[in-house]
C-alpha cells in the first residue's frame, strides 16, 4: 500500500544542509534523501549522507510526527534520552550524535544517529511470508530470534534508575487507562467491538501482584538490524518505551510472531523457537521468573486491536481505504485476537 509523501524532500534537504553545516561547524553537501523516507507510521525516518572535508558520513535523521500520527502521545524526545541512556550498556543502540528541539528546520523536533548497515526482518509481507529470511539456514533464524529475546532480557535486567531514566512511566493500570482513552477518541470515528471483547477479559483477569522492569515495549524481531550472519547488530525503534512487567515485553514478541505466522496463514519458518524455549532462555539470561504470560497475551493483542484500528482511520485519511471500509473491525489481528480469547473460553 503506497503511503502519500508527507514533506517537501528538496526543501528539507536544504534546511538539513545548513543544519549539519552549523552541527559540524563546516561547508557541507547532502546526498538526496534514501531508505524508508518519510513514510513511517509514528515517526518519519530520512536517511542521508553528509560531506565534509573530513570526509562522508551517513546519518539517520527521525523527526517528530506531525499532521498524521500513529501515537496520541508521541512523547519524542522520551526515544532521545532512553537511546543516549543505553549507549552505556550492553544492548546495542545506535550512536545519538544531536537532539534538534527547534521545529522551524523541519516542521517538528528531531535527532541524529549515526546509520547502521544491516538487516531488519519485514512486515509487509511478514517475514515467515516472504523476504531475505526464507533464503537463510534454520540455525541463522535462531539467532535472529535469540536477539530479540536477549534483548529483552537484557533490557530487564538494567536498573532505569542509574540510568537516570526516572521519568518514565508505565505500569499496568496507567497502560491500561491509555489504551482505553485511546480506544474511546478512535470510537468517535470507528467502532472496535473486539477490542472490546479484549478489554473486557483483561479487567476481569487483572495480575494480583505486578512485577516492573524497564520495557522495550515495541518488543520483537522486526525491531532489530542484523548482519548477514543473523547476529543483532542495533536494537530499533523505541516510540513504547516505558515501565512494565516483564511478561509485557515477552509476550508482544510471542504475539507479534505468531501474527505473522499464523494470523496470515502462513507456516512458521523452520528454526525459529517455541514459545516454550523462548520462555525458558529469557528466564535464564535475565534471572526473572516470568507471570502471567496469558494475561500479557490478551494485553499484547487489545492493544495491536486499538493500533491497527487507528490505522485504519490514516488510511481513510490518505484516501487509501474506501470511508466504508471495515478494516478496523475485522483485520488480521482482530481475528487472530478472537482466537487468543477463544482459547480462554471467551
Amino acid at each position: 500500500m503506497a503511503i502519500p509523501a508527507q514533506r517537501d524532500q528538496e526543501l528539507s534537504r536544504k534546511a538539513l544542509t545548513t543544519w549539519f553545516a552549523g552541527a559540524l561547524d563546516a561547508e557541507v553537501t547532502l546526498s538526496e534523501f534514501r531508505g524508508p523516507g518519510a513514510t513511517g507510521f509514528s515517526n518519519e525516518t530520512l536517511i542521508v549522507d553528509v560531506t565534509a572535508p573530513t570526509g562522508t558520513s551517513s546519518y539517520v535523521v527521525r523527526v517528530a510526527p506531525t499532521g498524521y500520527s500513529l501515537f496520541p502521545d508521541a512523547a519524542f524526545d522520551r526515544q532521545y534520552k532512553v537511546l543516549r541512556a543505553l549507549s552505556s550498556t550492553s544492548v546495542p543502540v545506535p550512536t545519538v550524535r544531536w537532539y534538534e528541539s527547534d521545529p522551524s528546520v523541519l516542521g517538528a523536533p528531531f535527532f541524529v544517529m549515526d546509520e547502521v548497515i544491516g538487516r531488519v526482518p519485514p512486515d509487509n509481507p511478514p517475514y515467515h511470508m516472504a523476504g531475505w529470511l526464507h533464503d537463510v539456514t534454520p540455525e541463522h533464524r535462531a539467532r535472529v530470534w535469540w536477539g530479540a529475546i536477549d534483548t529483552i532480557a537484557e533490557l530487564h535486567r538494567l536498573d532505569h534508575r542509574s540510568l537516570e531514566l526516572d521519568f518514565l512511566t508505565g505500569g499496568l493500570a496507567e497502560q491500561l487507562d491509555y489504551y482505553t482513552r485511546w480506544l474511546a477518541a478512535i470510537e468517535q470515528d470507528e467502532p472496535v467491538p473486539m477490542a472490546h471483547r479484549a478489554l473486557d477479559w483483561l479487567t476481569a483477569h487483572l495480575p494480583q501482584d505486578e512485577q516492573q522492569v524497564l520495557c522495550w515495549g515495541d518488543a520483537r524481531v522486526g525491531n532489530v538490524m542484523y548482519d548477514d550472519e543473523g547476529n543483532r547488530l542495533a536494537v530499533l525503534d523505541w516510540e513504547m518505551v516505558g515501565l512494565g512487567a516483564p511478561g509485557q515485553d515477552v509476550a508482544w514478541a510471542l504475539f507479534l510472531d505468531r501474527h505473522h505466522s499464523e494470523g496470515v496463514d502462513t507456516p512458521r519458518l523452520e528454526g525459529f523457537p517455541s514459545a516454550g524455549e523462548t520462555i525458558a532462555r529469557y528466564e535464564a539470561r535475565s534471572g526473572i521468573r516470568l507471570r502471567d504470560l496469558e494475561f500479557y497475551e490478551v494485553f499484547a493483542a487489545f492493544r495491536f486491536c486499538v493500533i491497527m484500528a487507528r490505522l485504519a482511520l490514516i488510511f481513510k485519511e490518505w484516501g487509501l481505504l474506501p470511508v466504508d471500509d471495515a478494516m478496523a473491525q475485522d483485520n488480521t489481528v482482530t481475528r487472530l485476537t478472537d482466537r487468543v480469547l477463544a482459547e480462554r473460553g471467551v
